[in-house]
């Protein structure tokens, strides 16, 4: 079976160095190894998310670190910001743990501003706060730095940031931030294989945690902080994982963090002025597009030119490349194109050729 280079929002390209180091040896998860494993990873681990807090491994999607966070934090009543598919789940989420919860909702295609935020929590009653950080859905990065700021404001509202597609792409300096819940993923910018999530969580959310009888266990905060202290994890962990995640952070402390988040910002540029040049308008609100993906209008708002996205998508194939076709309500009205992870201005001037020759025939 041929292999398609992926050019999605995620999974996204894994380098073969990765899939090495993800089939190292087995070892036991609760023997001496796999503890100096995650001893050895910590600190570096703690440096990507810029904190003295330890960084949690676990098991799963990052969705069960997001329910995990609703279950362990939310008492009275939780606001979540929505403002494309992923965040909109999360109210629906937080419905199902019996939370309270409400919405605040803005346009797909429109950022979450600090003020929207201000106004809600200024009426009292909730104790914490969803925000995805960049809503992979439209291509929207959120305001993290100007939201965070107002959690001086709100001390006793738990600021939870889904940092799935943004983690690694732009700085996310958790202490400086002053924010609760900070997790994401393996499969987007990490360029790992799905399955991975990590997640560093403030003193006061711990704090909060342990005041909530009906938190669970798979995805206790309490049992992660004790097994983190012991460099181990609560439940097995896929080892696999935590092996491959060892040498990605090897890699990007070899690239160094700020060449990371520049050569990021250069790529996601590129593909904006790609579809510029070929007639198409973007997604999102100038001024809050993602650094990791670019979601490209192609009828979901006025302006700009307009294809038939599933042509594209089965001449890009031919090529030996997948592209996305649009998410949720905006598929095909949209299509997104990837250059997180490991992508370069090379492996990027390679997928604009292939565009340009399906375009050709479009």
């Amino acid at each position: 079976m041929s292999h398609l280079k992926l050019h999605i929002p995620g999974p996204v390209e894994i380098s073969n160095k990765t899939y090495k180091a993800f089939c190292t040896p087995m070892i036991g998860h609760r023997g001496q190894p796999f503890k100096d494993l995650y001893a050895r990873i910590q600190p570096q681990l703690q440096a990507l998310f810029q904190t003295e807090r330890l960084v949690y491994l676990s098991t799963s999607s990052a969705w069960g670190v997001m329910e995990g966070a609703i279950r362990n934090l939310v008492n009275k009543k939780v606001l979540n910001c929505m403002c494309g598919a992923f965040s909109d789940k999360w109210f629906d989420v937080a419905k199902r743990c019996g939370k309270q919860a409400e919405a605040l909702k803005v346009d797909w295609g429109s950022p979450v501003l600090p003020e929207m935020i201000d106004q809600k929590l200024s009426q009292g009653g909730f104790d914490a706060l969803t925000l995805v950080h960049n809503e992979t859905s439209t291509g929207i990065l959120n305001p993290l730095n100007d939201i965070a700021s107002l959690k001086s404001k709100y001390p006793d509202v738990m600021f939870i940031v889904d940092t799935v597609s943004s983690f690694s792409v732009v700085d996310i300096p958790f202490d400086q931030l002053g924010i609760d819940v900070l997790l994401t993923g393996s499969q987007k910018a990490l360029a790992m294989p799905p399955g991975l999530g990590l997640f560093v969580v403030s003193q006061a959310a711990l704090d909060r945690s342990i005041t909530l009888a009906d938190r669970g266990y798979y995805f206790d905060f309490q049992e992660f902080q004790k097994n983190a202290a012991k460099n181990m994890t609560p439940s097995t962990p896929s080892i696999a994982h935590v092996f491959a995640l060892e040498s990605k952070v090897h890699d990007i402390f070899e690239e160094g963090m700020q060449q990371r988040f520049e050569r990021h910002a250069r790529l996601s540029q590129m593909t904006r002025d790609w579809a510029h040049q070929h007639g198409f308008s973007l997604f999102p609100e100038p001024g809050y597009e993602s650094q990791a993906l670019t979601c490209i209008n192609n009828g979901a708002k006025p302006g700009g030119r307009v294809i038939d996205v599933q042509k594209m998508q089965s001449y890009v194939k031919d090529q030996g490349i997948l592209m996305d076709g649009g998410y949720g309500r905006i598929k095909g009205t949209t299509f997104r194109l990837s250059s997180m992870g490991d992508e370069t201005v090379e492996s990027m001037e390679r997928l604009y050729k292939v565009l340009d020759t399906s375009l050709e025939r479009l």
